[in-house]
């Protein structure tokens, strides 16, 4: 999964006609604009999933009624077209899109050509605008990929998560070993030049070697993205009760610290370069430019159940139940449940914990006083890289990147 970045519920309620707060465009012209398309079925439930997705059966009260694959595309379209209303006579084409969930691929074959075609009309595409899909590998064939490569999609994430069989069986993941890497080839006989693979370490009952021979197949793939997260048992899932009842092992962070140095130092060896903690591509092009755009500040209007949006300091949530969703659009109202509008502070705070996340690092501008002092011990205790803090900017060094979090929250305190 190719992950937005957390965003705390709350705020105030959002217009029945999704209107931003005045001033929300003000400089939209500097900066790109996404769109964030979410699909919110799957087949089955893996057991340390806690995005808003759900399985057919999930559906079918009375909450639920009237929502399924066949029809929920129109549903998504029926909010591009609100976005252009809400969003004026800006003249910005999408720049990026990415639809996830949940299994896009599980929508019937024509329906993510339809949703780049809706983009299309309602803004137009960049030129080079990046359109990107996740799938599952057991949701995919030959065919599927080459009707999503000639219905305009330019980039296609799997999840991969391991190469070992009794990983895959923890985490409730359906396909079996080696899928995955079928799934690379296929990809690119369809004619994506783009493909990444996203893993999980720190699986109870994975070992080095399973973590060593995970990215070893991932590389042996040949994509040109990867992506490596560190295992997060999520309360409210089946993992979860898993770990409480005893009945597997959590892991801790010492474990989490030493899959990550395998990943650096194998990813590092086969010719990819981190830009940011958890993704490494091979090229500046492989990097995945959508997720770049919420790290930096971008807009993106985010649609679907739970989709998060953000415009010019102004973030919004929408519905999450598909149910809830669904009666908000087909009575003509946004689905929006709730938005935030940020201060000066806030945005800036935002910015240091996103961007530090890159290999670019952020500004020492940015700092205040106490985060500029702080940044200097940092320096001292080599977390910062000593080049990029001479150039003007608090960038991480690998040891760094181990304790991001921590570092971004002195930095801003």
């Amino acid at each position: 999964m190719e992950p937005m970045p957390s965003i705390p519920l709350g705020g105030e309620p959002v217009p029945a006609d999704g209107s931003l707060p005045p001033g929300a465009l003000d400089g939209a012209a500097g900066r790109p604009l996404g769109f964030y398309l979410h699909v919110p079925f799957c087949a089955s439930r893996c057991g340390y999933c806690d995005f808003n997705t759900y399985v057919a059966e999930e559906l079918r009260g009375p909450e639920g009624a009237g929502v399924n694959r066949e029809n929920f595309t129109d549903l998504l379209i029926e909010e591009i077209r609100l976005a252009r209303k809400v969003l004026g006579d800006d003249p910005r084409p999408v720049e990026t899109v990415f639809l996830g969930g949940g299994t896009p691929t599980l929508l019937p074959v024509r329906d993510p050509g339809r949703l780049l075609e809706a983009l299309r009309q309602e803004f137009g595409l960049a030129p080079d605008a990046e359109a990107t899909i996740e799938a599952n590998p057991e949701s995919v064939d030959p065919a599927r990929l080459a009707a999503l490569r000639e219905a305009g999609f330019t980039r296609i994430s799997f999840g991969m998560q391991s190469a070992r069989e009794h990983v895959l069986r923890i985490l409730d993941r359906r396909h079996r070993p080696g899928r995955p890497e079928e799934c690379v080839a296929e990809a690119r006989a369809a004619g994506f030049d783009h493909i990444s693979l996203d893993l999980i370490h720190g699986t109870p009952g994975e070992s080095d070697d399973d973590w060593r021979a995970s990215l070893e197949a991932a590389i042996g793939a040949g994509p040109d993205h990867l992506s490596a997260y560190s295992l997060i048992v999520e309360e409210g899932t089946a993992l979860a009760r898993r770990v409480r009842r005893g009945e597997i092992p959590s892991i801790d962070d010492d474990v989490h610290a030493d899959r990550y140095l395998i990943a650096e130092e194998t990813l590092s060896a086969a010719g990819f370069s981190w830009y940011e903690v958890s993704n490494w591509a091979t090229s500046p092009a492989g990097r995945c430019r959508h997720n770049e755009l919420y790290w930096t500040g971008g807009d993106w209007w985010g649609a679907g159940p739970g989709a998060h949006g953000h415009v010019g300091g102004v973030r919004w949530w929408n519905a999450r139940h598909p149910g809830a969703y669904a009666r908000a659009l087909t009575e003509g109202r946004s689905p929006g449940a709730g938005r935030e509008v940020l201060t000066a502070a806030e945005r800036r705070v935002e910015r240091v914990l996103l961007e530090l996340r890159m290999v670019e690092g952020c500004p020492l501008e940015v700092l205040e006083p106490a985060g500029r002092a702080a940044a200097e011990r940092y320096l001292g205790d080599g977390l910062l890289r000593e080049d990029a803090f001479a150039a003007g900017r608090a960038a991480l060094t690998l040891r760094g990147r181990l304790l991001a979090d921590a570092v971004a929250r002195d930095l801003v305190d």
